[in-house]
């Protein structure tokens, strides 16, 4: 939402396709490496990766398949490139060669992420998705994280219960931990954000078009240094947007996960 103060947009982008130049841009640079994004707006990303900046990357069908080609989502694939069962999945991001979009139930200011219950763990007020496979993600590969509703419940000062390790914890625990371990973004429907300073605590990369300062502090529940000079997230260009709009998501499934 806007105050009527903010910065609107130059390009006509909705904020769900602001999110989702954000999380193609966690891909940039990558090379070939296997992208494995969660939820509708990554998956738009990391499609749009592979069709304009970062063709060397690596798409699978949600399944057991390599593709070559980009089908809209929801669509089968034309082009199968490998065959990808689980232990070869496995064997890719026990060494490095995966880079990962996970949600977040919760998230904090050093990265450490839970999805598995909300309150104590011996006792929890809710029950979520479990541990699953957090630990060895953000062990073993890099993992962004995408947040499609960005406030105080989830961005939290200290996370219930740890599942994907952040960067203070990775340390502690010495190299075997932290010889694969980085965070490269973490995307919400209001800003990115990034673990790039001394301490790794985290920091506000780029503000998405339309959201104030104050209104970043006031939806994130740990103070959050946002800098006066700090940039708005890029615009996409023409290519791009005909790309999301009529290639990718021609049904708009992405203003469904984010709504400005």
């Amino acid at each position: 939402m806007s105050d009527g103060n903010e910065p609107g947009t130059a390009s006509g982008a909705t904020r769900a396709e602001y999110c989702v130049i954000a999380c193609a841009e966690a891909w940039r640079g990558d090379g070939e490496i296997l992208a494995s994004p969660m939820g509708t707006v990554p998956s738009i990303g990391a499609r749009l990766a592979k069709l304009t900046f970062s063709p060397e990357l690596l798409l699978t069908d949600g399944e057991a398949l390599l593709i070559g080609d980009v089908p809209a989502l929801g669509e089968a694939a034309h082009v199968i490139e490998g065959w990808l069962p689980y232990r070869r999945h496995l064997a890719m991001v026990t060494g490095g060669k995966r880079h990962v979009m996970m949600g977040a139930s919760q998230l904090d200011r050093y990265g450490n992420q839970n999805i598995s219950c909300i309150g104590d763990w011996q006792r929890p007020a809710r029950q979520l998705l479990g541990v699953r496979g957090a630990p060895a993600n953000t062990l073993n590969n890099p993992t962004s994280y995408w947040v499609p509703r960005h406030s105080t419940r989830v961005l939290v000062e200290k996370v219930d219960m740890v599942c994907g390790v952040g960067y203070e914890r990775a340390a502690a625990a010495g190299p075997s931990a932290t010889r694969f371990h980085r965070i490269p973004r973490v995307i919400t429907d209001l800003a990115v954000l990034d673990f790039e300073t001394p301490d790794h605590r985290m920091r506000v990369r780029s503000l998405h078009p339309g959201v104030s300062a104050d209104r970043l502090r006031e939806a994130t529940g740990f103070p959050l240094d946002v800098p006066a000079d700090v940039p708005r997230t890029r615009e996409p260009t023409a290519e791009e947007l005909r790309l999301i709009r009529e290639v990718i998501d021609p049904r708009g499934l992405r203003d469904r996960e984010v709504r400005a």
